[in-house]
């Protein structure tokens, strides 16, 4: 048990009804969770609102209640803490009642649009391979050393990092790494936190259904950077125009990385193939598995935060050589009939291009690209007709399906996405609302040498519908329907 007041520190509190000596159990934000001697956080979220359940928290057993607003009428014996921000406290509160685990080991943040899951990944296996006890904290899984847990968001909540980072710390973790995303930030899940670094990947049209404009999505990201200690090392793709900004008012001590601009770590491809990367990195030549130039700056990013954190540089590189193709990125095989399957987790415009882009590097010019793309409901609209655009000038053809349309309708989504095709690549479209179908459309279009691209799910072994979620894995499924064209 804890004592109220021990983790209020660092709390920004208005007011206070009751005492803060009082013992309690643990912290909650779901008042369904509560238990008897619990802390409640009411909090404001975009659905509901945990004031209204203060309530149902103390008729639970909660004894301690953090809000921004009193409730008209106190409960007697309960323990009232008024706050500027809930979210912020939580995150706070979460971090002292763990006795700041962050502290205890070195913890990596990564941010951007696209390559935090695999940048983040990638650390994880080098430096385990290079012999440390390593974290990971990322939208595909969690792991502690080599215990893994399900993972349920980019950026779990403060409680549930707080946690995870608490039993890194109880098994003798050196360093994690951790996805840092835009909701994160802006939910302030990360607050109370201490960063040892943090990488900028890039940043591109994403998650404006969230963010007003691109300007608040960017400043999220730089809010990241702006609150690094100077202990703390920054180290930004300098390629992208965004990156200057991040560094703009940072204490923390700035590195870069790049494939086309002079920096810190730099990395130029010496060969592109569906085998693998061969690259130079600041001079040194490596070869890797991974391929696509994203996957270049991906490397060499890891690279940098290697060298940062102390790794000698061939041994880095050698682990490098070593590492493998994050689940649902750029993750392909080929079938006995020689056509190649790509599934990679290409949700934005930016990444579409990026995949398209290397198939259509390295291929010989005779295959067709097949792609299979949606767009997912109750998500960023403005998107959606970039991403036909993009899909319907760099694929030989495109079927446009269902990806998660959670809440929406599935043909109005795809409607949306036809609506940027160009007139003169509409006879390359087709529309297949079925997802599966869609898949098996395509490898009924392959021929022996084509490529069929699935993009948009990626590692995500489910198709959410109304609300609804059932199993449904891109790989599995191109998997047994190539298999049956085998047989």
């Amino acid at each position: 048990m804890k004592v109220v007041k021990d983790i209020l520190y660092k709390v920004n509190i208005n007011a206070v009804q009751g005492s803060t000596e009082v013992l309690i159990n643990t912290i909650q934000f779901d008042s369904r969770k509560i238990q008897p001697n619990d802390l409640f956080v009411a909090q404001k979220g975009l659905i509901f609102d945990g004031h209204k359940f203060i309530n149902t928290a103390i008729e639970f057993g909660a004894k301690v209640i953090v809000c921004e607003e009193f409730p008209t009428d106190f409960v007697a014996n309960i323990t009232y803490i008024k706050v500027e921000d809930s979210n912020e406290a939580l995150a706070i509160m979460a971090a002292n009642f763990y006795d700041n685990p962050s502290s205890k080991l070195k913890l990596i943040g990564i941010t951007g649009t696209n390559g935090k899951t695999t940048i983040a990944t990638l650390l994880y296996e080098l430096f385990q391979k290079a012999g440390f006890k390593t974290g990971l904290l990322s939208t595909v899984t969690i792991f502690v050393d080599n215990q893994q847990f399900d993972a349920t968001h980019t950026t779990p909540d403060s409680l549930a990092i707080n946690s995870y980072l608490n039993i890194m710390v109880e098994v003798g973790v050196d360093f994690c790494f951790m996805e840092v995303s835009s909701h994160g930030i802006h939910q302030k899940r990360t607050a109370g936190l201490h960063f040892e670094g943090g990488v900028f990947t890039n940043l591109t049209h994403d998650h404006l259904d969230y963010h007003a404009t691109f300007k608040e999505y960017r400043d999220v990201k730089k809010s990241f950077f702006d609150n690094l200690p100077k202990t703390a090392f920054s180290l930004v793709n300098i390629d992208d125009k965004n990156a200057s900004v991040m560094l703009q008012n940072t204490a923390a001590k700035k590195y870069t990385f790049a494939l086309k601009t002079m920096a810190d770590y730099k990395a130029r491809i010496l060969e592109n193939q569906f085998t693998g990367l061969f690259l130079a990195i600041n001079n040194n030549e490596v070869w890797t598995k991974l391929i696509g130039s994203f996957n270049a700056y991906n490397l060499v990013a890891v690279y940098g935060v290697s060298q940062l954190l102390g790794l000698e540089s061939t041994e880095a590189l050698t682990l490098i050589s070593e590492l493998e193709n994050v689940t649902g990125r750029f993750q392909h095989f080929s079938s006995t009939e020689e056509i190649t399957a790509i599934i990679d987790y290409a949700h934005t415009p930016d990444a579409l291009k990026n995949v398209l882009e290397t198939i259509n590097d390295i291929r010989t010019g005779n295959e067709q690209v097949i792609t299979v793309v949606g767009c997912g409901g109750n998500r960023d609209k403005a998107k959606r007709p970039v991403m036909g655009r993009i899909a319907s000038q760099l694929s030989t053809q495109v079927i446009f399906t269902s990806d998660n349309p959670r809440n929406e309708d599935p043909q109005t989504i795809i409607n949306e996405i036809e609506a940027g095709v160009d007139p003169q690549n509409y006879k390359k479209t087709l529309s297949v609302l079925d997802r599966e179908q869609a898949i098996k459309t395509a490898t009924k279009l392959a021929k022996k040498g084509d490529i069929i691209l699935i993009a948009g799910k990626g590692h995500e072994t489910y198709q959410e519908v109304k609300g609804k979620r059932s199993h449904f894995d891109d790989y599995e499924k191109i998997s047994q329907l190539l298999k049956a064209i085998e047989n």
